[in-house]
């Protein structure tokens, strides 16, 4: 097999031309659709449409001044929502799939193996096969049109897939651990507070970082349950501006919809180490 090393110079500087020019038209491939949307937050909606530039002549702010205060509530009640969902998520998530790993890795009772693979095969059920029988159930404690269906299941471990995440890492910490603190009169929640707690800082923040982001992004559920325009987030909200009758808003959509990415950005750009350090301590792949 003939390797990059074993070919003459020139053979060797054109395949590294080759290969960044392909990248760099697969990043221009990728980032046009994103540029196209920033760009066209700042026209008119004559020039969205009929213009393939997506970089704008001015920056003209008038889409997202009409755009915030265009329905009834405002965006800052859709924010609201949309934050209030993903922290209260993000609370649920990191005290209960932490807690059922602990378990699933370091406590021994019966039935765990079956639990676990019950567990598991949770994973690879599709989220739409639980849809109709959930929202009876919920229909029935009286809970749509609430926040409650989106919020009580993160206390009840129902993300099996953080928990394996967490059941991963946790198993990496030495068992000699938990023994020393035994022999000192450490019983399993004081093991669990003094010592685990505070060496799964990784895959918390990861577990944190992603749940926020599902969350917060998450359009099908929100949709499903909530009804009232006052209880309505973020995602939600963007389907106001288009109407299908034809009359829509399409830069105030876009300027709307371009600052429905700022939260899930910033905390993308602030995390961002923790987030590969989290994939790469807890095996997480692709």
């Amino acid at each position: 097999m003939t390797t990059l090393q074993h070919l003459p110079a020139d053979r060797r500087r054109g395949r590294r031309w080759l290969t960044h020019l392909a990248l760099i038209a697969g990043t221009l491939v990728m980032v046009y659709p994103l540029l196209w949307m920033v760009g066209g937050s700042f026209k008119s909606e004559q020039d969205i449409f009929s213009q393939l530039n997506p970089f704008p002549s001015s920056l003209d702010p008038r889409n997202y001044i009409a755009g915030w205060t265009a329905t009834d509530p405002t965006f800052t009640r859709f924010y609201i929502n949309s934050l209030l969902i993903a922290v209260l998520a993000v609370a649920g998530n990191v005290i209960a799939c932490t807690l059922t790993a602990y378990a699933f890795a370091r406590l021994e009772f019966r039935g765990k193996k079956v639990f676990f693979g019950i567990m598991l095969g949770s994973i690879m059920l599709p989220a739409h096969a639980l849809l109709i029988p959930q929202y009876v159930l919920f229909f029935h404690l009286g809970w749509v049109n609430t926040y409650l269906p989106l919020v009580v299941p993160k206390f009840l471990a129902t993300d099996a897939f953080f928990i394996f995440l967490m059941v991963q890492f946790i198993r990496t910490i030495p068992r000699t651990l938990d023994e020393a603190a035994m022999i000192d009169g450490c019983g399993k929640v004081r093991i669990f507070s003094r010592i685990i707690l505070p060496l799964t800082g990784p895959v918390l923040i990861t577990t944190m970082i992603f749940t926020f982001i599902w969350t917060y992004n998450d359009f099908f559920a929100q949709l499903i349950y909530l009804s009232y325009p006052s209880s309505e987030t973020v995602p939600v909200a963007l389907r106001r501006f288009v109407d299908a009758t034809g009359d829509s808003s399409y830069g105030q959509l876009l300027a709307m919809s371009v600052l429905s990415l700022m939260p899930t950005f910033i905390v993308f750009l602030l995390a961002q180490r923790r987030i590969v350090e989290g994939i790469a301590t807890t095996g997480l792949k692709g």
